[in-house]
Parts: C-alpha cells; sequence; structure tokens
C-alpha cells in the first residue's frame, strides 16, 4: 500500500477517531529472528532452534519474540504514515497498553493498522496516541494490540 502522506497538523488532528493506514506486509524470517535473539540475549530455544521447535513447540516452527513485533512498530508505522506538518523529531513516549494475543510464526507475514486515538499540544509539540493492531497474515487473532505514545517536536 502506498504511504499515506498527511501535510498539516489540522489534517491530522481531523483523523482522530479513524484507522489513518493500513501497512504493508513485512516477512518475519529466522535470520530476524537470531538477530534479535542476539542482540537482546533472549535465545530460548523456542525462538532460535528450529529442529526443536518444529518437533517440541505447539507452533511447529519457531516464533518472534513478542518484543521484536513491538520494536518493529516504528518501522510499520513511518512505512505507512508520514506527516509533514513541520516536526524535526519524534520520541517513543510510552506505551498505555500491550497484549500480544497470538504468535508471529518463523515466515508469517505481519502489517500494522493503525488509528489515531488523539492528538494533543505538549510543549514544543505534540503527543499522539495511536491504536495499533498487528495482524498476522493468514490468522484470525492478531500478534499485537498497542496503544503507542508518540511525541512529535519542532
Amino acid at each position: 500500500m502506498p504511504q499515506r502522506k498527511i501535510s498539516s497538523l489540522d489534517e491530522l488532528k481531523g483523523l482522530i477517531g479513524q484507522e489513518v493506514a493500513v501497512g504493508d506486509w513485512l516477512e518475519i524470517d529466522q535470520p530476524r529472528i537470531d538477530a534479535f535473539a542476539e542482540v537482546t540475549l533472549d535465545r530460548q530455544w523456542i525462538h532460535v532452534d528450529p529442529t526443536r521447535a518444529k518437533s517440541e513447540s505447539p507452533y511447529g516452527a519457531t516464533i518472534a519474540h513478542g518484543f521484536l513485533t513491538l520494536s518493529l512498530l516504528s518501522h510499520l508505522l513511518f512505512a505507512a504514515i508520514h506527516v509533514d506538518a513541520g516536526f524535526t523529531r519524534g520520541i517513543n513516549y510510552g506505551i498505555n497498553r500491550l497484549r500480544f494475543p497470538s504468535a508471529v510464526t518463523c515466515g508469517s507475514r505481519i502489517r500494522g493498522h493503525f488509528l489515531l486515538q488523539s492528538v494533543k499540544d505538549v510543549e514544543g509539540g505534540i503527543e499522539l496516541v495511536w491504536a495499533i493492531t498487528i495482524d498476522v497474515e493468514g490468522q484470525s487473532k492478531p500478534a499485537a494490540v498497542v496503544e503507542w505514545v508518540l511525541r512529535q517536536y519542532r
């Protein structure tokens, strides 16, 4: 899907309560899972041992770390939405709510649905709250449901 371009703060505020974009699919392959395991020192077999996971895991394959899925939010959001309203930087302000309803098996593809919950003024910028659902292709339950707070500054 093409990136949604938002050209002003007024346009952005007009989208409160709406799904602003649905992103493109992103494959979660074993090299990405392995790299995340190394960086985070979380080398649990269910993530990094495909042979064991095939025989012992209820998923029949390795699965992505939940925090790997979470760490991809920035990429998924900014690949789907570009706000051109004169901001010079964005800051991850936090997560209000986070759940991982289903696993992301190796080789699956994920994508984000981005609903803008609120926009409020803060000193030097704005605070955005996004309700994000991360789908897994072919699954009825999402991989993650997140309420993410971002701040954009001028």
